[in-house]
């Protein structure tokens, strides 16, 4: 069933903000102001599009996810728990992330991830928490973070869409160290996710859907 598309309860007041707070974003959102981030209700599949996603492109991580779609169906702990690491190297995953989403499947199924005490979890310890699966680290994690939990304030400075537009828009496409991407983003608190959000879009023809 396809999720209803709704729009974060935030976003306006988070637009507003960031357009007054910087010209250049303001600019940006302007060319597609009509859009914004889609939630994502299901967490197994919000962490295993994240996994798959890691140090590839927007478009390669969206081919590889269509072929695991098209070769397990629903994607979830259950179907990729059912699939043989060597069906799931057919679909473009490396032997690595086959194993990393196998072990997500693992700790779903037993319980040992603790999807009901993340609400009450600050950004912090929600990605603590999560970097104790094998496979998760601080950008996974952070996906999560504003995808799933939709928190508006968080900014993957190991992002490499994110890094890309912001020496783009902001530096003379000259790269920039983590430092100064943060100092930079400081007028954007606390909207740091949808800036975020609407540097990927600068960069893709699709919106960033993890």
């Amino acid at each position: 069933m396809t999720e209803p598309v709704i729009r974060p309860h935030f976003w306006d007041d988070a637009c507003t903000a960031l357009s007054a707070a910087d010209p250049v974003m303001a600019g940006i959102i302007e060319q597609v102001k009509e859009e914004h981030l889609r939630p994502r209700h299901d967490p197994f599949m919000t962490l295993a599009r994240s996994i798959v996603g890691q140090q590839i492109s927007v478009k390669a991580a969206d081919s590889v996810w269509q072929k695991l779609v098209g070769t397990l169906g629903a994607i979830s702990a259950e179907s990729v728990s059912a699939t043989e690491e060597a069906e799931l190297l057919t679909c473009g995953l490396s032997r690595q992330k086959a194993r990393y989403l196998a072990s997500l499947a693992t700790h779903f199924r037993d319980g040992t991830i603790g999807l009901s005490d993340w609400p009450d979890l600050d950004d912090e310890a929600v990605i603590e928490a999560l970097c104790d699966v094998k496979g998760i680290g601080r950008w996974t994690a952070e996906m999560f973070l504003i995808f799933h939990l939709m928190r508006p304030d968080v900014l993957p400075l190991a992002d490499i869409g994110l890094q890309r537009a912001m020496r783009l828009h902001y530096n003379d496409d000259t790269p920039m160290d983590r430092a100064a991407m943060a100092e930079l983003a400081e007028p954007w608190r606390p909207w740091r996710s949808v800036a975020t959000w609407y540097l990927w879009r600068s960069l893709d023809p699709v919106p960033v859907d993890y």
